[in-house]
């Protein structure tokens, strides 16, 4: 099998199960809270405190990117499945004039910023490596279906976007108008991930690195937020069409 053939197989692969793979990443981080709470140790309460704000920040950035891109976007395109590759028109303005993948750059962003948060070098640094490896495949599988299904359109558009690291400069008008409804549709499960995420870090890193269980007000009410968000719109989404916007 050629190296093309088993980089798309690889990507195939991941991309359906790519809801499921980075929960085997779990026992690594465990281990890594072990190690947490170096900013506080030697710099003190005042610049942790800063330092998990800055990491909250850079995940809800992350979430901010998928939400400018699924804001604009057309029916049947950027969207959740995972059974196998889908696009009824080649994505090119908006997010995508500047970068080819803009999701997973919001993905990576989310992810960093959770990193981050645990203050562990090495996790950072395998977190960072273990991001490439998997959703360079990932983006490999998706391109070649692309080009695939649009030919010249999509090489054109390739040869002049960056594949992952956005440009500052090109955006294109998307021809719809941004649609926040859609946003709340299909990213209220992002956000959810976030504030159960961060509260998970922060709670279990005390548990495991100080061995006091401590679930401070302030934590206690990010968590809530979040949850009820998460199940507020998703009861929106399962039982009314408030969300359904004709076209998206």
């Amino acid at each position: 099998m050629s190296l093309q053939r088993e980089l798309k197989r690889h990507g195939d692969f991941l991309f359906r199960h790519r809801s499921y793979i980075p929960v085997l990443f779990l026992p690594v981080l465990l281990l890594a809270l072990k190690n947490s709470e170096y900013i506080e140790q030697y710099f003190g309460d005042t610049i942790e405190d800063i330092w998990e704000l800055c990491c909250i920040g850079i995940s809800f950035a992350g979430l901010l990117v998928r939400g400018i891109t699924v804001g604009y976007v057309p029916e049947g395109t950027s969207g959740r499945n995972t059974k196998q590759q889908k696009a009824s028109c080649l994505n090119t303005t908006g997010m995508y004039s500047l970068v080819r993948h803009p999701l997973y750059l919001g993905n990576f962003l989310i992810m960093l910023g959770m990193t981050m948060f645990t203050q562990v070098w090495w996790l950072m640094l395998i977190s960072i490596l273990a991001f490439w490896l998997y959703y360079e495949r990932i983006m490999f599988a998706e391109e070649e279906f692309l080009k695939e299904k649009f030919g010249d359109l999509f090489l054109e558009w390739a040869e002049n976007t960056p594949a992952f690291l956005p440009r500052i400069q090109g955006w294109r008008k998307p021809d719809l108008p941004f649609s926040l409804r859609t946003v709340l549709k299909r990213e209220y499960t992002g956000f959810f991930v976030i504030t159960s995420a961060f509260t998970f870090l922060e709670v279990v890193g005390d548990a495991i690195g100080e061995h006091e269980f401590e679930f401070d007000d302030g934590w206690k009410v990010f968590f809530v937020v979040g949850l009820t968000v998460y199940v507020t719109l998703r009861t929106i989404k399962k039982r009314t069409r408030l969300f359904h916007v004709s076209g998206r």
